[in-house]
């Protein structure tokens, strides 16, 4: 009887933490490397091929006002910690050590979680270690003990190892691959994939799916990388339909930042120079696209403005978890918007950009001097007082003034002006060299 007992007990205990398992979805995070929304066919491209990601947008939600910080290390760190840089940014390459990332979080209430593609978070200056960030497992580039290559012959961290690889290996191989036996190891757990892809920032390589396998056409070599992107989402997407995990994971897709600033793109008869490193539209329009069979509907397009600090809250939403309280956190939930609801809408988006506090030099797109902005979805204030009509001058060549014909309404203004006011005049490095008023403001 004792052991009858036993065996019950035992059996109520499994059944209950599977029905318990099965409750929580399982959610991945894509974050492209250097690449706007210009290059995407949802978005309106007809230059680009990416027949998976436009289907994922189709039967899901795609958004058209999604804004990043403009390079790459402070996006990460905006996206991981819920919070605009101005409260937490350190410097170029470091995630601030002590500060919870949403893997922190998921890891708390059972999720099994990994990380593979793009580190680019700890170096000699500082940072953090995937295990501190709340990750399970790892498959990295650029980060310590790894090398310089990331596409062929790739310099590849698995869970602290450097991996010996087959000679002719291709980087975004190997990272997909990771994921899928991880996502195949844990399809009877709920789990969190980040995935921040190694493509298709520079060097622009061929691909293997490239037709001349010694091109070196930079432009034709970015198309074929953005279409690899596509591919290996498709990959995944596909190992969660064959082992019946579709309805029960959420995908969420966006970029770091805008297009490398050395290409161009045609969209709606414009050419578009890619932006990368500027605080202008082409610089932090990014594509965000939701996906979950059965949780949202399909082929809706929305156009609330969305931030970086966003998304933390709303994957933590979306899984029912219990609300984060992040310190100094701004961002909300977007995910009643993704359930067709009206939910909380922003009239504006805040973004501090401070790339390299320490560099000797402020005298470049990737090297000035602190800048910070609020804007709405037409207007733009800048914290040195120039205002621009992002639909009329994306570049931001000729700020608005009070004898401009297009002068702006005191409303905008005022509003934008209260938005910057109620974050901090200065990031966390207090002994940064001052930039006066009267200087040229790098964008």
């Amino acid at each position: 009887m004792k052991l009858f007992f036993y065996f019950s007990t035992l059996l109520v205990f499994f059944v209950t933490h599977q029905l318990h398992a099965a409750e929580k979805p399982n959610v991945i995070l894509i974050l492209c490397d250097d690449v706007g929304f210009e290059c995407f066919g949802s978005y309106g491209s007809r230059e680009y091929t990416t027949p998976r990601l436009d289907a994922l947008a189709a039967n899901g939600v795609r958004f058209e006002n999604c804004h990043s910080t403009p390079l790459c290390t402070p996006s990460r760190v905006n996206l991981m910690s819920g919070k605009s840089n101005v409260f937490n940014y350190f410097d170029f390459g470091v995630y601030p050590e002590g500060q919870p990332t949403f893997a922190n979080y998921f890891q708390e209430h059972g999720y099994q979680t990994a990380v593979a593609g793009k580190w680019q978070l700890l170096t000699g200056k500082g940072g953090i270690t995937p295990e501190q960030a709340g990750f399970d497992t790892h498959c990295l580039w650029n980060i310590p003990g790894g090398g310089r290559n990331r596409y062929w012959n790739p310099s590849l961290v698995q869970d602290g190892e450097l991996l010996d690889l087959p000679k002719e290996s291709y980087g975004p191989d190997i990272t997909t691959d990771f994921l899928i036996d991880f996502i195949t190891k844990n399809q009877t757990n709920p789990f969190l994939v980040y995935f921040p892809m190694i493509l298709p920032h520079n060097p622009f390589d061929v691909t293997p799916d490239s037709d001349d396998p010694q091109s070196t056409d930079s432009k034709k070599n970015f198309i074929d990388m953005v279409q690899y992107i596509d591919k290996n989402v498709g990959r995944l997407e596909d190992t969660l339909t064959s082992l019946g995990l579709r309805k029960q994971t959420l995908i969420l897709f966006t970029s770091d930042n805008g297009t490398n600033a050395q290409l161009t793109s045609e969209l709606d008869g414009q050419t578009i120079q890619g932006g990368k490193g500027y605080t202008h539209d082409y610089g932090t329009h990014v594509p965000l696209i939701v996906n979950w069979p059965g949780q949202i509907q399909g082929g809706r397009v929305i156009h609330d403005l969305i931030c970086f600090s966003d998304v933390f809250p709303t994957i933590v939403d979306a899984a029912k978890l219990p609300a984060k309280q992040i310190n100094d956190g701004d961002g909300w939930s977007f995910w009643p918007q993704c359930e067709g609801k009206q939910g909380r809408t922003r009239d504006w988006i805040y973004c501090y950009y401070f790339p390299r506090p320490s560099s000797a030099k402020y005298n470049d797109k990737y090297s000035h001097y602190e800048v910070s902005f609020a804007r709405n979805k037409r207007f733009k204030l800048y914290n040195n007082g120039d205002f621009f009509d992002t639909t009329t001058d994306v570049p931001e060549k000729e700020p608005l003034t009070a004898t401009n014909p297009a002068a702006v309404p005191d409303s905008a203004r005022t509003m934008l002006q209260e938005a910057i006011s109620s974050y901090p005049a200065a990031g966390l490095n207090a002994n940064r060299p001052k930039r006066k008023r009267t200087e040229k403001k790098k964008k």
